[in-house]
């Protein structure tokens, strides 16, 4: 059988990177303490350096499954408004979640960044049971549409300098 996966190239990587700057929202993907998976959707974002983060609150079920096992996953990109859903490019972005305490400067300086592009998100993101919380992607894999499938290292997904 004839590998699906294609060599990685500028395409698939401009690709992907466009796929999580735009992305608002995301489905989270964790293991929850039983040991079953459960995917929730999420607030997505970018730290200033191009790290997926989110903001999610230490209330719900997924933040407990990532405070007891911090590998997940990230999947980004939507259906547009014709055609087979499955022909739209998606990326997942597999990893391990990293809190940022909700006090400090580092959540400060996320939190300014943050609200450029989630503006609504300065009703609660001061709240004491809010936090961030950053991936470290250690891969990525896009469906870039039917035929389009590439693997893709933490440095394909770093943007360019």
């Amino acid at each position: 059988m004839t590998d699906p996966i294609r060599p990685t190239d500028d395409e698939a990587r401009s690709l992907a990177r466009s796929l999580m700057e735009n992305a608002r929202f995301a489905a989270l993907g964790v293991i929850t303490e039983d040991g079953t998976p459960l995917v929730t959707r999420v607030a997505f974002g970018l730290s200033p350096e191009g790290h997926p983060i989110s903001l999610i609150s230490t209330l719900s079920s997924h933040t407990r499954a990532l405070q007891n096992n911090a590998a997940c996953s990230f999947l980004v990109g939507e259906p547009g408004d014709k055609g087979d859903p499955l022909t739209h490019p998606r990326l997942s972005l597999q990893g391990h979640a990293q809190f940022i305490p909700n006090t400090g400067e580092e959540h400060a300086r996320l939190a300014a960044h943050y609200l450029q592009d989630h503006p609504k998100a300065k009703l609660y993101i001061g709240f004491g049971d809010f936090a961030f919380v950053r991936l470290d992607v250690t891969a990525g894999h896009l469906n870039g549409g039917f035929g389009k499938a590439f693997v893709l290292t933490p440095e394909d997904l770093t943007p360019p300098a």
